[in-house]
This record gives C-alpha cells, structure tokens and sequence, in this order.
C-alpha cells in the first residue's frame, strides 16, 4: 500500500497537537492487498481515521469492533495503553485515507483508554468563482460547527472540497497553526501552490487563507490547533515525555503480548491470531521533538 509521511517532517514536528500525518491511497486492494495491521500497542497520543474511499474494520482491547467509511470518524484514544488491529474489509476494492495522531498533553498522557466513531454532517459556503465548498468538521471547531468528540487541547480538523476554479477566503483561529494537506487537485494557498500529498504549514497568527482550486475540483484536509506547549518523545507507536516512559511502554508490551494482553494494553481479542513485537530501540537515549 502506497503511504505518503507528511507529519512529521525534519521542519515541522507538530502542528497543534498534531503529532502523525500518513495519506494513503488510492489503492487497488486486489494489487496491493490493502490494510493488513495487526495487533499493535499505542501510548500517549489519540489516533483519528478518516477515508475517502474503501472501509477498515477495527478491533482493540476494549472490546471495540467496529467499522469506518468515507466520511466517517473513528477516533481512539491511547491515554496510558491500548492495543489495535485495522484491517481493509472483504468488500473494499480501492482505499484511500489517512491516518493521523494526536499528541496528548502530559497532564493527560495517561487517562484511560477510549473509542468513539463520529459521523459530521457535510455544510456548504458559497466560494468566488464557482459553486460552493463541500466542508466536514470531525474535531473541533469551524465555521460555527462544532464536533462532539472529545479532545485534549483546542484544535481542529476538517474536510473541504472546493469544485474546480473556486476560491474560499477561509476565517482561521489567529492563535491555532495549521496545515493543509492537499488529497486531489492543485490547491494554491495564498501565494503557495500544492499538489496532492503535500502540506502547506500557515503558522500561528494568521486570520484567514485564500484557497483556489484550479481546473479540477480539490479535496484537502484542515489539520490545526493551538501550540501544544511542550516536548514529545515519540517512537514506533509510543509518545512519552521522554526515553524512560517510551521504553517502558515497549518492556510492557513485550510481555504482555507474550500473555495474550494485561492490565496495560488490555485483554486481546479471540480474533487476533497474533500481534506485531515491538522493534529494538535504538543505542542512543530517544530526543524530544516539538
């Protein structure tokens, strides 16, 4: 399965407490085989699964079986351990999605583990040019329209599709960073223009973006928030404060998968045939990001 990395990059560790962006797709399950992820550990951090096209099931250690489809949410937070499976359905023929993380605060770093599955209703703006810009807001705020779903600091995140040649002057939050990631089409913003896969970071400060589509509609992620405030430490499938939390994390779950799940990451499901041992850590103390 073809995945592009967008966040983090060398430049930009996080935006917001946006701390992972992998775009994924589109896919022909029946080439690439699709979403295969078995059993694996998380800490520390809130994972959201948004599709465009295609549907995952998803498994975890609360017990939780359930499905996302495009335009569907599945938020799951880590808090101080879970473990999950996500696997493209039977039915699916081409996916295409993202994966995204969310740093957690220290103050929350270890709340209790937790899913929700949210559906937003889609509203429309009316753009200069052409028709009018297609928007879902899944976290957070936008436009007035808010997601019930709960997250640990202010931020944002939202789905826009701006048919082709339209331009949106969109209002932003001045004390929340941003990035957009563009899905499908050219998007320019302001004076920067992005191709599909890429981010465009709009730092903090900023009152709006001017957003044109070119002659193909466009389809882009808002990723934003205020600054999380404070340091990381995030490796394989952990975030932490810093190298000791982060390697703990991995001695737990070492032995709890050798025991079929614990009182950290839970009891495994009877579904899973097995789970994903976590890598060697590397020989130098892990370093903060942020």
């Amino acid at each position: 399965m073809s995945v592009r990395r967008t966040l983090p990059q060398r430049e930009q560790s996080l935006i917001g407490a946006w701390c992972f962006a992998d775009h994924y797709g589109p896919d022909d399950v029946a080439t690439t085989g699709g979403m295969a992820v078995p059993a694996h550990p998380h800490t520390g951090l809130q994972t959201v699964s948004w599709l465009f096209s295609g549907s995952i099931e998803h498994r975890d250690t609360l017990g939780t079986h359930a499905l996302v489809h495009p335009g569907e949410m599945n938020l799951m937070t880590a808090g101080r351990g879970i473990a999950h499976s996500e696997h493209s359905t039977p039915e699916t023929s081409v996916l295409h999605g993202v994966q995204l993380w969310l740093a957690l605060p220290a103050a929350h770093r270890r709340t209790a583990p937790a899913f929700e599955h949210h559906v937003p209703e889609p509203f429309t703006v009316p753009a200069d040019g052409s028709g009018d810009v297609r928007i879902s807001v899944f976290l957070g705020e936008l436009l007035g329209r808010r997601s019930p779903v709960r997250t640990f600091t202010r931020l944002v995140g939202a789905e826009l599709t701006l048919p082709a040649g339209a331009v949106l002057t969109l209002p932003l939050a001045v004390d929340f960073e941003h990035g957009l990631l563009v899905d499908t089409g050219a998007l320019s913003v302001d004076e920067l223009a992005a191709e599909p896969g890429e981010m465009v970071h709009v730092p903090l400060g900023a009152e709006q973006v001017r957003l044109g589509a070119g002659d193909a509609p466009v389809r882009l992620l808002l990723l934003g928030g205020e600054p999380l405030g404070e340091q990381v430490v995030m490796w394989w499938n952990f975030v932490g404060v810093d190298h000791d939390e982060v390697a703990r994390a991995r001695e737990d779950w070492q032995a709890e998968r050798e025991v079929a799940g614990g009182e950290r990451f839970g009891s495994f499901p009877p579904a899973w045939p097995g789970s994903l041992p976590a890598p060697v850590l590397p020989p130098l103390r892990l370093r903060p990001r942020g």
